[in-house]
């Protein structure tokens, strides 16, 4: 938390700063070893430089102090006459910086990939850590797609900065200084026409780093809305097909892609135009050097050799100074990734409070005055109050909106109960003192659209526990019998081996739920929940379902969540919900003896029943 809190003092630079931890000794052997490179590959023309000079022309063999022993070798063998014989000496200098350059190079690369792939697979396991612990109301807010965009495409381009960006903006200005400094010691009349480009190139750079920068982040939001797009139609393909909505799909996409391209389209445009003018200048600047320097080489103010080297360094700057620009709009990229990853990290995390407890969960379940609303409007719940002894079954019927899914996320702390709007206990304990993370392992929960994951049918059932081998097939297969879905998984060609489409998609709706319940009876709860969890089963399963979860849930604590009053009636107590209200509460003969929502229903669907079963026959 200390981290996060010094991160968000610094912004965007100190998050980066702070996903190179663990790995800046690998950032300052590229650094160190990209400083060798490119001293190696500015020695070359300097080689080039003494040919001319000083091997075909007639100026003095000089050479740096350090190679001082050198030069007096040399001329003890004969000086220019001993050069100009064995020119293979002067080729073997130039190679010689070449292989060392290219040494360095190599090491700078790898350690440079060493670190940047580490930087990103640990912000990628932050980001994946992180999302797990944010409040579900969180998800809900964002959506999946744009999620998964920010965990791959953002994050890409984040691993790209610094594995190529970041080592290129050090790079390109150490090789403007060290350029500057080479040149300056030629010839200063040059060098300041060549300084008086460079803060052309500056300015004309960023005025285009700012458009660039709003451009790209309309673009990366557009990508997320496109993926967004993508993934709930493939997640909703049922629904798709079912009400054939395939041409209104189709065009949906196609214009959220064409605006997507659009975007890009335009972006393309600004770029255009900033390498199109960029290379106007960088030529200007080559042409400009290459005419008064040779004005300086005709007036002697220069010698040929400087000259050649002179124009050599300036076209090794041209470039890096052109990098300025792709480097800048790569970091407006990058930062409008960062920004968008940093907007991940910086959302709350699920807090327990410090005197969180793990009490017994076997206890009475007691809603208190509860009331509760989203962002304040419309109240969802209003002064519930209710209590569920230990062991025994609760039924809850109401219609859509009625708050009956809101109850158990609340109780499940999916949603938290905020302060002076009540209290849920179980066992004495109020909710909010318990451990998430044990109220969620003693709490079963199986919704109306359970999700499967794409494993096998034995792996979903037994994803809560951690058993191994024949003792696991039997736990998994006593809870499937409870549910109602072992003939039918034995009957698939690969049993309990059959693996599950995504979402479940290979099983009808009645076996998702059932294969659902099958996995929330292997936690072995002191409270389940089953809400709404099979409306997808005909009366008979469920019957049999109901028949075996009673001599099956042993002292569990059941609440069953239906618009089937026959899923109810055998429940303990019954609470009718309406607009966030209990109207009606009893035992099934209790309800149907007042005159309500209760017996209406019963009524409604018992005709149906009737008409259902006359019509079979």
């Amino acid at each position: 938390m200390e981290q996060i809190s010094e991160r968000r003092r610094g912004g965007k630079a100190a998050l980066l700063f702070s996903l190179t931890k663990g790995f800046r000794g690998l950032l300052a052997i590229s650094v160190f070893t990209t400083v060798f490179a490119i001293l190696f590959n500015y020695l070359m023309p300097q080689v080039v430089r003494f040919i001319v000079d000083s091997v075909l022309g007639d100026k003095p063999i000089e050479l740096p102090g350090i190679f001082q022993p050198l030069a007096d070798w040399l001329s003890g063998m004969g000086g220019r006459d001993f050069l100009r014989q064995n020119l293979l000496i002067c080729s073997a200098a130039a190679m010689l910086f070449s292989v060392l350059s290219g040494l360095f190079n190599y090491f700078c690369r790898v350690s440079m990939a060493k670190a940047s792939e580490g930087i990103v697979t640990s912000l990628r396991n932050r980001l994946y850590a992180h999302i797990q612990r944010l409040p579900y109301f969180w998800h809900v807010q964002h959506q999946t797609g744009d999620i998964i965009q920010r965990c791959t495409s953002d994050v890409d381009m984040v691993r790209n900065f610094i594995s190529g960006q970041l080592l290129e903006m050090f790079r390109t200005i150490f090789l403007i200084t060290l350029s500057l400094a080479l040149m300056f010691s030629m010839n200063a009349k040059l060098s300041w026409i060549v300084v008086l480009f460079i803060p052309v190139m500056m300015f004309y750079s960023g005025f285009f780093y700012s458009r660039i920068s709003r451009r790209f982040k309309d673009a990366d939001e557009a990508e997320g809305a496109l993926s967004a797009t993508v993934q709930e139609n493939y997640t909703g393909v049922r629904v798709v097909r079912a009400f054939g909505r395939e041409s209104y799909e189709i065009d949906r996409f196609d214009e959220k892609n064409n605006g997507f391209a659009r975007l890009w389209i335009k972006l393309g445009t600004l770029l255009a135009y900033y390498w199109g003018v960029g290379d106007f200048v960088s030529n200007l600047q080559v042409l400009t050097v290459i005419v008064l320097g040779a004005v300086e080489a005709v007036a002697g103010n220069i010698t040929l050799g400087e000259f050649i080297i002179f124009v050599t360094y300036n076209g090794m700057m041209v470039w890096p100074v052109r990098q300025l620009g792709r480097i800048l709009s790569e970091m407006s990229k990058t930062s409008v990734s960062i920004e968008r990853i940093d907007e991940i990290l910086r959302a709350e995390e699920e807090q327990d409070a410090p005197d969180s407890i793990e009490p017994p969960m076997n206890g009475d379940l007691v809603f208190e005055g509860v009331n509760f609303d989203y962002h304040g409007i419309n109240p969802v719940l209003k002064d519930i109050n209710f209590t569920v002894k230990a062991g025994t079954t609760l039924g809850i019927l109401g219609g859509t909106g009625s708050g009956k899914s809101t109850l158990m996320y609340l109780l499940d702390r999916l949603y938290d109960l905020p302060e002076g709007s009540g209290r849920i206990t179980i066992g004495g304990v109020d909710i909010r003192k318990i451990k998430r993370d044990w109220l969620r392992k003693n709490i079963g929960m199986v919704l109306q659209e359970p999700f499967l994951f794409s494993k096998t049918i034995r792996e979903n059932i037994g994803i809560s526990q951690h058993l191994s081998g024949e003792t696991e097939l039997e736990e998994i297969r006593r809870s499937a019998r409870v549910a109602a879905v072992d003939d039918a998984i034995v009957e698939f060609s690969e049993g309990y081996d059959t693996v599950v489409g995504e979402r479940g998609v290979t099983l009808s709706g009645g076996q998702k739920q059932r294969v659902a319940i099958a996995r929330m009876l292997m936690q072995h709860a002191p409270v389940m929940i089953f809400d709404d969890s099979l409306s997808a089963v005909d009366a008979e399963t469920d019957a049999k379902i109901r028949s075996a979860l009673k001599t099956n849930t042993g002292n569990s604590t059941v609440i069953l969540i239906s618009h089937r009053i026959t899923t109810l009636m055998h429940a303990d107590q019954i609470l009718v919900l309406n607009d966030g209200e209990i109207v009606q509460r009893g035992t099934h003969e209790t309800l149907l003896k007042e005159e309500g929502i209760y017996k209406q229903i019963y009524s409604i669907q018992g005709s149906l029943e009737e008409e259902l079963q006359a019509f079979a026959e």
